[in-house]
This record gives C-alpha cells, structure tokens and sequence, in this order.
C-alpha cells in the first residue's frame, strides 16, 4: 500500500509544480506559498477529522512535537524556496533540482537515522545526480 501512496505523492507533486507555475504568474511567491499553505492546513485538518483522529494530539510526546515543528519549519522553508525559484526559472529546471532531496534525504537517513547505504543506494544518488546536471544544462 506504500507504493501506491508513494506514486499518488509523485503524481501530485508534478501537478503541484505545473500548476503552481501557471498560479504564480503576477504573484508574490510569499503570498502565493501562504496561500497553498491555508490550503494544506484546511485539506490536513479536514482529514483529521474525517478519520476521526484528532484525539490522538494528547498522546504526542514532547520529543515528537519537536521534531514535528521543527518539520514544519523545514518543510515552509522548503517552500517558500521553492515558489521563487519556480516563479524567476524554468519549472523544468527548478523541479528536478528540487528532487535533489532524494540524494540528501538518503544521505542524511544514513548519517543520524542509521540506515543502511547500500551500493544501489549509492549507484542512485550518483544516477540522480547526474540525471539532474543533465537536465538542468
């Protein structure tokens, strides 16, 4: 069943980027970033409350809460970054540079979550990497 979320994740990240790319035109990308993010909020509450779920946040640990702020900061950096560099470049420039964060999400997985690195690994970061140079030239 993961797989299948991961692929509706890819899906909607790709549709993300062309459709941010079209909404952006004339816009702040600060404002346009605030107003995907309301967006997020409402769908992600919404599904809390759907699935009935919203008795759960008295049973979060401190040290989840941190890390899930912290997150959170993470991730609206992650935005606002990338709304403009998807508002002055090339959508088709930008998102691929972008996913370089699977060539850092593995490294970093490695370096504090302990994972194990293989050759595969390693083979794919270099492909990904060389992929992306390719692209973007």
């Amino acid at each position: 069943m993961w797989f299948l979320f991961a692929i509706l994740s890819a899906i909607f990240a790709a549709l993300t980027s062309i459709l941010a790319k079209i909404g952006i035109d004339g816009v702040n990308s600060n404002l346009a970033t605030a107003i995907r993010t309301v967006v997020v909020v409402v769908m992600s509450w919404g599904m809390v409350f759907l699935t009935n779920s919203q008795g759960g946040i008295s049973d979060i640990s401190k040290k989840s809460w941190l890390f899930l702020i912290l997150s959170g900061i993470a991730t609206g950096a992650s935005w606002l970054c990338y709304y403009k560099a998807l508002q002055i470049g090339d959508a088709s420039k930008v998102v691929p540079i972008d996913k370089l964060s699977v060539v850092i999400t593995l490294i970093l997985a490695f370096v504090f979550l302990h994972e194990e690195f293989t050759l595969k690994s390693l083979i794919g970061c270099i492909l990904i990497g060389i992929g992306t140079i390719v692209m973007v030239l």
